[in-house]
């Protein structure tokens, strides 16, 4: 797994990194985790409001703390912002890792309730305190992102460095035009999640909805009913034909989904999710697959897929 600057800062992370990682049990977790760090994966994402497990804190042992790059992010529903700026959402998760900082914390979703310079600030703030190194942001749209650069250089504060996006074969203009208009501009990079859109480009809902896939769970109703719509019979026809394409290339189709994410040079990393081994190192195959995406393979995926977006500029000359 090679590595990428994360934006135009200084913090080089893997190509792929994992994420939900404490959605898994105490044991699967730690296998997943010590799977992915011995196939080159060093960027491990964790979030305030996945389950905790005792196993992360025996492998984010100080022993291999300065070869990990950790992430975590901050809800601000669970966040108070008041005189003395106490984060307990962040305190809590630096106490639960048994981990004196963060590489990274995002601000996921701003706070409509409050001020732009505040939320600057309060971030200024967290890294000023050594609870983390740098500070970004998941699910802002670029002109709040712009906003917060512009605050930040205007108060002498620290702008955020990252963009947490959604970005799949099915998703694709905010990560393929918007970001790399910011990058270009203020340095901001993209970690993206969902390369497989919630399993749908998996290649197990075939116009159905397997018993024990995620879609048939409690709570993944919008999943279903996604999968199952007239828009989710047109991707799987999609997917069919990408099928093909990932048997001539000799991989899968998750393995084809992935790679294609990462042949988007503006995107820093790319976040897994996996349940078990296999998945994983299914998932892990996929830098394998990244250099047989020539340009001609490309444009194949580009014409079956029929969305890429129109970008006025080339950011790449």
């Amino acid at each position: 797994c090679f590595d990428r600057n994360l934006g135009k800062s200084g913090l080089r992370v893997s190509c792929l990194g994992l994420g939900k990682i404490t959605r898994q049990t105490v044991c699967m977790a730690e296998q997943l985790m010590t799977l992915a760090y011995e196939n080159g994966i060093n960027l491990f994402d964790t979030a305030e409001v996945y389950a905790a497990d005792v196993c992360l804190l025996f492998f984010f042992s100080f022993s291999r703390r300065s070869s990990l790059v950790i992430t975590t992010k901050i809800f601000w529903v669970l966040l108070l912002l008041n005189c003395g700026s106490y984060f307990p959402g962040l305190k809590a998760s630096l106490e639960r890792l048994q981990l004196d900082y963060v590489d990274v914390v995002f601000a996921n979703r701003p706070d409509p309730n409050t001020p732009m310079e505040e939320t600057v600030r309060a971030m200024t703030h967290v890294i000023n305190q050594g609870m983390a190194m740098y500070w970004g942001t998941s699910r802002w749209s670029p002109m709040e992102i712009m906003e917060a650069y512009s605050v930040a250089r205007q108060f002498n504060q620290i702008p955020p460095i990252c963009e947490q996006a959604e970005y799949h074969m099915f998703q694709r203009e905010k990560v393929e035009v918007q970001l790399p208009e910011l990058f270009h501009k203020i340095g901001v990079g993209a970690m993206t999640w969902s390369p497989l859109a919630c399993g749908i480009i998996s290649g197990k809902y075939d116009g159905r909805v397997p018993p024990y896939s995620r879609a048939s769970l409690k709570g993944y109703q919008w999943l279903k009913d996604k999968i199952l719509s007239e828009e989710g019979r047109r991707q799987q026809a999609k997917l069919k034909e990408l099928q093909a394409i990932a048997e001539r290339l000799g991989c899968t189709l998750p393995q084809l989904a992935i790679a294609w994410c990462l042949r988007n040079e503006g995107v820093s990393s790319v976040l897994l999710g996996a349940s078990n081994t296999d998945q994983l190192m299914e998932n892990i195959g996929a830098i394998q697959v990244l250099p047989k995406l020539s340009s001609s393979i490309t444009h194949e995926v580009d014409s079956i897929l029929g969305n890429k977006p129109y970008s006025k500029k080339d950011y790449r000359s």
